[in-house]
């Protein structure tokens, strides 16, 4: 069965090799018929520490590194913008 790969924002570069990463999906609302958007967070693997609040990356399904940690990041989809910077700062 092939690994799930998703994209999203790199939102905190706290923990030690460890980044929180939060994914973003459109969905209709069952009721209403609203495209709405929700997201979830997941903290993936940063073997390197090389990534920093902002960036878009791809992260992809792997075996558990700890409690929280199922995901390792695989690639930088594009650099953080100044703007992205601020915003997560007052975030």
């Amino acid at each position: 069965m092939p690994k799930r790969v998703l994209t999203g924002t790199v939102v905190s570069d706290k923990g030690d090799k460890t980044v929180v990463v939060r994914v973003e999906r459109r969905v209709k609302h069952p009721l209403y018929g609203k495209i709405i958007k929700l997201s979830k967070k997941y903290h993936a693997h940063d073997e390197a520490n090389a990534y920093s609040v902002g960036e878009q990356v791809r992260i992809q399904e792997c075996a558990p590194f700890s409690k929280l940690k199922t995901w390792t990041v695989v690639e930088r989809v594009n650099e953080a913008k100044a703007s992205d910077l601020a915003e997560a700062a007052n975030a």
